[in-house]
């Protein structure tokens, strides 16, 4: 008996002495893989097979197992196969529907997994036979889409999409899939948008849709033209919009649900009592406990949304009440034990009801506030490949949202003000937990302040330098905002130069371990311009003129550490090396920082003298900044409120091709776990003559 045959398909053993019975479709299974028609002395065979319970194990492991020559001889079998079940999609015998897509499922694994190795022609050509391929994705198409848009069951909607996510995802790379050019001709671009404009279908099968358009945007992006990234950018009807951004805003809640009754469940009792005695020596332990995998399908679904479509960016300020996570019951969606957590569809419930009732002491929250909740999460860790893949894409998300001018005017607007509780990282010198005294206020607060958060908790040994880079460029467009329009935003400055001016400390601290890696002079020079864009633009957009006075002040108490920094770039950038013109680029940056040290020091110097002082208080040395304007020269730079639009390609691409990589991985293994039970479905569909 062959090893497939041990495997599965074996009803049971007669006598020990006698051969296991198979049952019926298994035989009729190897009746395919013999080299003559099954259909030649039964002309019902096709009829009474898809009458038949699938078996997925043996038809996959039957495929994978056969070799080069036996391919040749039941290839017009294969191809037989894979047309009536196209066929059979258009029954109206509901079993026979769900028999042929979890067969055509069956078949795009087990060819793929056999022909790893082979070219995309070769699989399409055992699969379908080239010269009908064509005609078959057509016909398999079509009916697809029949079944998506119409009346039928959900059941059977479920399945479709399923077999759709397992054709996109057989391949690592889905830009070498060669069967996804027939579902590029055939697009179900407008399948997949009646699913999201619709609350009942959206709820169903929102989650999937959302995850199988992002995938099939990504296919050979950068070497052809893609019509669903065509047909994506120019999407302009309202419900559809809000049906995609209402399935990201759910998974993502579900995802900080997730998290948070970890976190709950870790800070009660014993372990929280040993905690506090032993003065948090296990925070790290516990922030372990707390992973909740991420999410990167649902995030480069929203990448995707934002980027490509500028009417999607409306969709991210709409205000609706926000569910208590800590109060409200989150009804499950059943999965097997094996899905990995953050990575299931929401609760049906949530997805079907987007009306919720509004409660008078409901805060209001948006995509956005859930986004910026998700990426404080997962911007915690960056130490596992998945998380610093996540964190990444949240920051490019939000380089995005920075650039548009319609993001950026609801960011900022004082009429539309939020309480939004980011989550913190654990350290020893401040107490993990959410504020509970944050005042509501414009977006773009929250935006910064988890910008400060960032920049202040990553400051170590593996240097995350590309992230660090990302989130100066994001403050730096949003302040290049605020100058062209003359916000006068009421933030707490003071926090973010801080940990400006720390940032340049730490990177002055490991020059060496950090300069065998990464090009640190770049990093200081966009630091040092946005203390240049404060300097020379401030007057016009921070919130009063003490807080221009504040930032002298912190100019000149941390002056050391520009001291310090110039000498560095200064040494650098008088010898002969690869850093020599960076660091020059940053000593000419510091011209007017030094301008400011130079001028208001030996003032101040003078007047605690005069006074007799030995150590000036805050205010004594804003009163010296204050009466000292008028003698300091500085001067005019250009550029500063400049900056180079984002770009995916080519800078991006590479990122992009590997994060695909790994959601379509992810996406394999998911939808085989969770490809809907056929007790389940057959059950439904028994009635059914």
């Amino acid at each position: 008996m062959s090893q497939v045959e041990k495997k599965v398909g074996l009803l049971r053993r007669s006598s020990s002495s006698k051969k296991p019975l198979k049952e019926k479709v298994v035989l009729m299974y190897d009746e395919i893989f013999a080299k003559e028609d099954p259909s030649t002395h039964n002309p019902r065979f096709w009829d009474e097979l898809f009458l038949m319970k699938v078996n997925l194990e043996y038809l996959e492991s039957k495929l994978e197992s056969v070799d080069g020559e036996e391919v040749q001889r039941i290839q017009d079998n294969i191809n037989s196969l894979f047309h009536h079940c196209v066929q059979a999609l258009g029954e109206e015998h509901q079993i026979k529907v769900v028999n042929a897509l979890q067969t055509l499922c069956a078949l795009f694994r087990g060819v793929h997994q056999k022909n790893k190795s082979a070219s995309g022609f070769d699989i399409i050509n055992m699969l379908m036979g080239f010269d009908k391929a064509e005609l078959r994705m057509k016909d398999l198409m079509e009916s697809l889409d029949s079944l998506l848009c119409g009346d039928g069951s959900e059941s059977l909607k479920s399945l479709c999409l399923k077999l759709l996510l397992c054709l996109v995802t057989v391949t690592d790379n889905i830009s070498q899939n060669t069967i996804l050019e027939y579902v590029m001709i055939n697009s179900i671009f407008e399948a997949i948008l009646q699913i999201l404009s619709d609350v009942s279908s959206r709820g169903q099968h929102g989650y999937d849709a959302v995850v199988l358009l992002a995938l099939l945007v990504n296919y050979r992006k950068y070497e052809s033209v893609n019509p669903y990234i065509v047909k994506l950018s120019i999407v302009d009807d309202e419900p559809t919009l809000d049906g995609m951004g209402m399935v990201v805003h759910h998974a993502l809640t579900e995802y900080n649900r997730q998290y948070k009754a970890k976190e709950e469940e870790n800070q009660g009792g014993f372990f929280s009592t040993l905690t506090t005695m032993v003065g948090n020596m296990f925070i790290a332990d516990a922030d372990e406990k707390l992973s909740v995998q991420t999410n990167e399908a649902i995030l480069l679904a929203l990448y995707e949304a934002v980027h490509l479509n500028r009417n999607f960016i409306t969709v991210l300020a709409q205000s609706h009440p926000e569910i208590d996570m800590g109060v409200t019951p989150v009804t499950p969606t059943p999965t097997t034990p094996t899905t990995p957590l953050g990575t299931t569809p929401p609760s049906l419930d949530a997805m079907n009801n987007p009306e919720l009732p509004l409660d008078p002491n409901l805060q209001t929250s948006n995509l956005l506030i859930t986004f910026l909740k998700y990426a404080s999460i997962v911007m915690q860790d960056t130490k596992d490949e998945h998380r610093l893949n996540s964190a990444r894409l949240c920051l490019i998300i939000l380089t995005c949202i920075a650039e548009d001018q319609y993001a950026d005017a609801f960011l900022h607007d004082d009429n539309m003000n939020f309480r939004v509780n980011l989550h913190k990282m654990p350290m020893r010198h401040r107490k993990k937990g959410v504020d509970k005294n944050i005042p509501c206020r414009p977006l773009v607060c929250a935006v910064l302040d988890l910008m400060v958060e960032f920049i202040v908790t990553h400051m170590m040994k593996d240097f995350p330098m590309d992230l660090y880079m990302r989130c100066i460029q994001i403050i730096h467009k949003l302040i290049c905002y605020q100058k062209k329009c003359r916000i006068r935003l009421h933030y707490t400055w003071r926090e973010l130069w801080s940990a400006l001016i720390n940032l340049l400390k730490f990177l002055l601290s490991n020059e060496t371990t950090l300069l065998a890696k990464h090009n640190i002079f770049h990093l200081a020079l966009l630091v040092v311009n946005l203390f240049n864009m404060f300097i020379t633009y401030g007057d016009t957009f921070l919130p009063t003129s003490n807080s221009y006075d504040e930032l002298y002040y912190e100019v000149v108490r941390m002056h050391q550490v520009f001291d310090n920094l110039y000498c560095m770039v200064l040494r650098v950038s008088t010898n002969t090396g690869q850093w020599k013109e960076p660091a020059s680029k940053v000593t000419h940056s510091l011209v007017n920082v030094r301008a400011i040290i130079n001028h208001f020091n030996p003032k101040i110097e003078s007047y605690a003298a005069v006074n007799h002082i030995s150590q000036l208080s805050e205010e004594q040395v804003l009163e010296v900044v204050r009466t000292n304007y008028d003698t300091l020269t500085l001067k005019l730079q250009d550029g500063l409120d400049q900056f180079e639009r984002y770009s995916e390609q080519p800078k991006e691409a590479a990122f992009f091709k590997e994060l695909v990589r790994s959601i379509s991985l992810n996406v394999r293994k998911n939808v085989s776990l969770n490809t809907m039970s056929q007790d389940v479905l057959l059950k439904e569909f028994s009635t059914i003559s």
